[in-house]
């Protein structure tokens, strides 16, 4: 059975994560359980996300999750922003809501450049390097 679409194309907050994604050298998108999977050889990134509150699923739509270094995931499981996933959350995954208007992109861009690190393999990130 396939996996309900989960997000609108128009969305512009999708916009900005796709741009600071895809920026990544051999970086692609692909839909993978109804929401936009940024990927080299592995997924890095997820738009949208959710987790399992007191029984009930709670949706974060416009979110991004990451695998982030693990010497700043202490800080940021602290943030108010941050949530983790259900699925993802126990392999280190967070999700960090965001807002068109009011979200730090440096930050976004630093947690998406530190989870396509940790999965895109040593040459594509000697390239990245190498930029």
């Amino acid at each position: 059975m396939a996996h309900p679409r989960m997000f609108d194309d128009d969305d512009p907050v999708l916009a900005r994560v796709r741009a600071i994604a895809l920026a990544g050298p051999d970086a692609a998108e692909k839909v993978s359980h109804g929401r936009p999977a940024f990927f080299t050889t592995k997924v890095f990134a997820y738009y949208g996300g959710s987790l399992k509150l007191d029984g009930e699923w709670v949706q974060h739509p416009q979110s991004v999750m990451v695998l982030p270094d693990p010497d700043d995931r202490a800080a940021l499981v602290d943030d108010p922003r941050v949530f983790v996933p259900a699925y993802l959350g126990p392999s280190g995954w967070l999700g960090v809501d965001l807002d068109l208007g009011r979200s730090d992109w440096d930050e976004v861009a630093e947690l998406l450049d530190a989870s396509y690190r940790h999965t895109a393999g040593a040459r594509r990130v000697a390239r990245l390097d190498g930029r």
